[in-house]
Formats: C-alpha cells, sequence, structure tokens
C-alpha cells in the first residue's frame, strides 16, 4: 500500500475514533461486513478482500482508508467526483441551504436553488435544450427521460409510439425500467423487463459486428438502428436512447457521422432521441457535454453525477422547448411521474457551488488538456501482450484487456487473470474498475504526476499478471 506521511498515529486513532459508538478500524470493517450491503460486488469478493475496505476521508484525486492507507482514485468514485474530493466550499454551501431550506414538496413547488440552478444549466446545455425535470440520480433521469418520450408520443396522437431502441452493451441505470435497456441485464432473476425494448449494435470500431473498420463501422452501426426501426414499425417507435461515448460498453469513441446520421434517421421517422450524458457530463470528455464532440442535439438530455460531483444526489432529464410544448398545449395533462426528491433544495445548492468551481477552475479545460496528456501516457501500455487497444476522450478513458492481440480475444470479466490485475493495482493504491477493461477516469482536479503514478501502477500490475499466466496468453 502507499502510505501517506501525512497522517501520523494519534491523527489515524482520532479519526477512527470519530464514528458512532468510538468503534475502532476491525470495529468498522466488522460492522460492515455484517450489515452494508455493496451494491456490485459478490460475498465471495467482499471475502477475498480479507474485510471489506472502508474509506473515511478524501481530498482532490485521493482516498485514505481507516487504516491510513492512500489510494489515487482512477475512476472518480464512480465517473462521479469531477470536481475532486474535499471540497468544503461545497460542503458549506449545502449545511447553509439545509438551515435555510431544507424541502418542499416536489409535486406542486420548487425552491429558489432548484430555479436558480436551472437558469444556470439552460446556458450551459448544448442549443435549446432548457426544461429540466429534476430527479436524485442518473437510473432515474433515464426512467424518467423514457416516460417522458412515450407520454409526448402519446399526447402527439400515437398511442402505439411504445418501444424504446438501445444498445448492446449500453449502461443506463439498474431501476426495473433503466435496467430493461441496460444489455448487462440478470434475466434470470428479474425478467421479464419492460416489453417492447431492442437493443441493436453499438459503434465499435476495434471489434466491429459488421466486419468493418473506422468510420464505416459507426455508419454501419447508425444504419443498423434505422433497419431496427424498420423491422419494429416506425409507428411503434417512441425512442432511441445511447451515450455519446459508452462507458460499460468500452468507452468506444465514434465519429460525428455516427450520431448526425442517427439523428437523421429518428427525424425521418418521428422517433425521439435521448442522449444519456449521465457518466459523459460534466467535462468528464473535455466539453461540458459529449455532446458537443459530435455536432447534434438530442430530444432529451439525461445528467447526474458531475452535475454535483458527488456530493449531493441529484439529476434530470432535460428537453427541448418542442417536447415541453406538448404539455402547454394540452394544458390540463401533466406529466405522469413523481419523484419525492426531485429538485431538492440542497442537492440544487450544492450543484450551484459546483458549478462555479467548474467555471472559476476551468476545469472543462483542465480535463480536455490533461486528457491528452493521460491518452498518450496509455498509448505506452500497448506493449503489454495483453493490451489490445487504447480508447478514450479527455478523462473518460480505457484500455481492453485481451488474451490474443491477434485474435482480439477477451479474459472474461471474472477471469483469474482479470481479478488479479484488479487486486495489483489496489493493492499498490489505485482505485478503479478492471473487468475486460480498465477503466481511467481520474477527477478533473487529478494531477500530471498521479497520472503517471496510475500509469505505473497499471504497467507494473499487468507485467506481474502477465508472467504469472503466461501459458494463457496465446500471441
Amino acid at each position: 500500500m502507499v502510505m501517506t506521511p501525512a497522517v501520523g498515529e494519534d491523527e489515524q486513532t482520532s479519526m477512527a475514533a470519530g464514528v458512532p459508538g468510538d468503534m475502532d478500524a476491525a470495529a468498522i470493517e466488522r460492522e460492515a461486513l455484517d450489515h452494508v450491503w455493496i451494491h456490485q460486488a459478490t460475498w465471495a469478493e467482499v471475502v477475498e478482500q480479507q474485510g471489506l475496505r472502508v474509506f473515511e476521508r478524501a481530498e482532490g484525486a485521493r482516498l485514505w482508508d481507516i487504516h491510513g492507507n492512500e489510494y489515487l482514485d482512477g475512476i472518480s468514485g464512480l465517473w462521479v467526483v469531477n470536481a475532486g474530493h474535499g471540497r468544503a466550499e461545497i460542503a458549506e454551501a449545502m449545511a447553509e441551504q439545509a438551515k435555510k431550506l431544507a424541502y418542499v414538496s416536489a409535486e406542486a413547488f420548487t425552491t429558489a436553488p432548484a430555479a436558480e440552478l436551472a437558469h444556470t444549466l439552460a446556458d450551459l446545455m448544448p442549443s435549446d435544450l432548457s426544461r429540466f425535470y429534476f430527479c436524485s440520480g442518473g437510473s432515474e433521469a433515464v426512467e424518467t427521460a423514457v416516460k417522458i418520450a412515450k407520454q409526448v408520443q402519446a399526447m402527439r396522437g400515437f398511442p402505439r409510439r411504445y418501444k424504446v431502441i438501445a444498445r448492446r452493451g449500453s449502461y443506463h441505470g439498474m431501476t426495473h425500467g433503466a435496467m430493461s435497456l441496460t444489455a448487462t441485464r440478470e434475466e434470470a432473476y428479474f425478467g421479464p423487463f419492460m416489453y417492447g425494448v431492442s437493443h441493436v449494435p453499438h459503434p465499435n470500431r476495434y471489434r466491429s459486428d459488421f466486419g468493418l473498420e473506422g468510420e464505416e463501422a459507426d455508419i454501419m452501426a447508425a444504419t443498423y438502428v434505422g433497419q431496427e426501426i424498420q423491422h419494429q414499425g416506425p409507428e411503434t417507435v417512441a425512442c432511441v436512447i445511447g451515450e455519446p461515448i459508452s462507458s460499460s460498453a468500452g468507452v468506444h469513441v465514434p465519429s460525428p457521422k455516427y450520431w448526425q446520421l442517427l439523428r437523421e434517421i429518428c427525424d425521418t421517422h418521428g422517433v425521439l432521441l435521448i442522449v444519456d450524458e449521465v457518466i459523459n457530463g460534466f467535462g468528464r470528455t473535455g466539453k461540458m457535454f459529449a455532446t458537443e464532440h459530435f455536432g447534434f442535439v438530442p430530444d432529451i438530455m439525461t445528467i447526474a453525477k458531475g452535475l454535483t460531483s458527488g456530493y449531493a444526489p441529484m439529476g434530470a432529464a432535460v428537453v427541448r422547448p418542442a417536447i415541453f410544448e406538448t404539455f402547454k398545449e394540452q394544458g390540463t395533462v401533466s406529466m405522469g411521474h413523481l419523484l419525492t426528491f426531485g429538485g431538492h433544495p440542497v442537492s440544487a445548492a450544492a450543484a450551484l457551488k459546483n458549478l462555479q468551481i467548474f467555471k472559476d477552475e476551468r476545469l472543462v479545460e483542465q480535463a480536455a488538456e490533461k486528457g491528452i496528456y493521460l491518452k498518450a501516457q496509455l498509448e505506452e501500455l500497448r506493449n503489454h501482450p495483453t493490451v489490445g487497444d487504447v480508447r478514450g476522450e479527455g478523462l473518460l478513458c480505457a484500455i481492453e484487456l485481451v488474451k490474443s492481440k491477434s485474435k482480439k480475444l477477451n479474459w472474461g470479466e471474472r477471469s483469474p487473470f482479470v481479478k488479479r490485475v484488479n487486486q495489483l493495482v489496489t493493492e499498490r493504491g489505485l482505485i478503479t474498475r478492471t473487468r475486460n477493461f480498465m477503466h481511467f477516469a481520474p477527477p478533473l482536479v487529478t494531477e500530471r504526476a498521479q497520472i503517471d503514478r496510475m500509469i505505473a501502477i497499471a504497467d507494473e500490475a499487468l507485467t506481474i499478471a502477465e508472467n504469472e499466466h503466461r501459458s494463457e496468453i496465446e500471441d
């Protein structure tokens, strides 16, 4: 582990004693194992850690666990903490708002912070996206966006337009409706899923479903969406949804032509286009929103995560005036949706302060500059026999792990090799997500020296794991 010299033994004891009940570190870990349900880890994975890793504090791009061990946050929590950890000014803004007004019902009212946030965001959004349905996070934003699309289609006189087209390998959340769109579903446990969802190939230049390369692969992926609309029957399709740059699918960056063609296809068939910017948005790709890289405007956009940099739960479905005009024209019809914490004033205060930090510190520009440096350093990892590809934009990057470069064969997300790489990077002080891809998406405030350390850790971990699994590597 990388130990922080700034934390002495007395301070560590004091920090550990600051929790309810004055529990020591060992007691905290036991309580976590006994009572906290970790969302995605299997029980075997938790036990293999020899005690659940519990974090106590953070600053910038660094995290410390309850033992004082220091880590670099290579994935911003989960593509969330864009402005960096330890922002006292955000915490103070939240406290001040909570003292003034903590909650009013979202059913028929709003608050001053929510109104101010909507105004601020409207100035930042691409083109005329300007009406915000606030919610608590990404999954809710996706649920909201799809329901808006279906209701608007019905209100416009197309009640049979209920189908949704999503992309294979995509991730849009884990509530039931969002999970129906997410391609990494657990059909055996939760099916049947929402009726009317179909999945199409996503743009993938490294391993194209169509045997094509470069922009031709992107164009065919977009064309396939048009074919699926025709196959389902255009009169039955409400919307198409996708991330501008995929995350779970492997951080594939399509050409602008892909999204521009998809926009044309949706317009031709009267289908609404939803863009999921929950991970991509708020500077992550070197633009405020990744949509700006591609020269098109969606009908609906989902946002969350970086909106508050994780300091409070908040998200939104954002629509263009033409979408909301339907509700103005039919003024006695409300949106069939309600979320208790939508537009929460404390979360709105956090978002406002977060966005002020973005402006004052030029975090979007920083992400673009540091992203170029990160991508160049990652390219050096191509000399590893298990690194098949390096991809990304801004501070949203990944390397693809393969057992055969020539055949582009993945190891499998739960293979011993992948598990070993993940163990090694964590032991050396890097927190990231390692599956078929190793993600590199640190906070936008990350320093170059910290990027260098992340690459060095990945380099060392890959070398050790490759030596241990040499017999399984095909070329």
